[in-house]
């Protein structure tokens, strides 16, 4: 159950990563709640996850996931560039959450 709420909590930071955008620096009132309601849930999400994954490899994906999803949600959502050094990076980040996750002990 601690991954399956990681994994909750990384999508929750890819939503306020993309959310910064549309906030267009605090200056928007919905998106700017929003985001803010991301950020929070997301962070809570990860202190749960903690509990049970040890802190350097729930950090890790967490930041992994929100990582990824954010360049892949960017290049759909505002036409950011995937190239083949950014797909290659991407690679790296997943082998590295699954190598994580695969050693980790919980």
């Amino acid at each position: 159950m601690a991954w399956f709420i990681l994994i909750i909590a990384g999508t929750f930071e890819v939503a306020w990563a993309i959310g910064l955008k549309y906030t267009e620096g605090f200056t928007r009132p919905i998106p700017t709640v929003l985001t803010l309601s991301a950020m929070i849930v997301s962070v809570w999400l990860l202190s749960l996850a903690m509990r049970h994954i040890p802190v350097g490899t729930a950090y890790s994906v967490w930041v992994g996931i929100g990582a990824v999803g954010t360049v892949i949600c960017g290049s759909i959502l505002f036409g950011e560039l995937i190239n083949l050094g950014r797909l290659l990076s991407i690679a790296l980040i997943i082998a590295g959450i699954i190598g994580l996750k695969l050693s980790s002990a919980a």
